[in-house]
């Protein structure tokens, strides 16, 4: 039997890099359009961009954090973006674009069907496996290979988060249709 991989949508894509020096936030902040930074509140300046959409937290270390990516092409985008605007608004960074690393791929998917979660529960075992429906309504699934969370609910959409590459995805996503369709929860 050949097995359908869930369709997945990316959601979210964070992702970590250094520019290489330290910032100067309070300038920044006057020099970036768009920047947003109040250090009583938080230690890092937002800088989002519109295109493509994603936020940037930049911290005096130098070091950022970019959020809000559905791809890796648009992350390398917002990236070299940052990093330009940063040098045009006065600082002194490392050339060239930033390496960064994929810190957390969010990405959702169907199943196609409703699931019976409590019967998922037992299928599943309980060592990888959180359900507390009063509390929320999804069910947590841990994997070890590859090392993901899936959310799954019981109308069958479900969760990916915490993998590190589009290739992860497909496995969790392959992997929990698998177990439900030997559980005898997906058809």
């Amino acid at each position: 039997m050949v097995l359908k991989i869930a369709e997945y949508q990316v959601q979210n894509i964070v992702a970590s890099a250094s520019l290489g020096a330290e910032l100067d936030l309070d300038t920044l902040s006057i020099n970036l359009n768009g920047a947003e930074y109040e250090p009583h509140a938080f230690p890092g300046l937002v800088f989002r961009l519109k295109e493509p959409k994603t936020a940037t937290l930049l911290f005096r270390s130098g070091k950022l954090v970019c959020t809000g990516a559905k791809n890796l092409e648009d992350l390398d985008k917002a990236i070299r973006k940052v990093a330009n605007e940063v040098r045009q608004a006065g600082a002194k960074i490392a050339d060239g674009v930033p390496r960064y690393e994929v810190q957390n791929i969010v990405a959702s998917a169907d199943l196609g069907q409703p699931v019976d979660l409590t019967a998922a529960v037992i299928s599943l075992g309980l060592e990888n496996v959180e359900y507390e429906p009063e509390v929320f309504p999804g069910m947590v699934y841990r994997l070890s290979e590859p090392k993901v969370v899936i959310l799954l609910f019981g109308s069958g959409r479900c969760v990916c988060t915490g993998a590190h590459k589009a290739e992860d995805v497909e496995a969790a996503m392959a992997k929990i249709r698998k177990d439900l369709v030997e559980a005898g929860l997906l058809v």
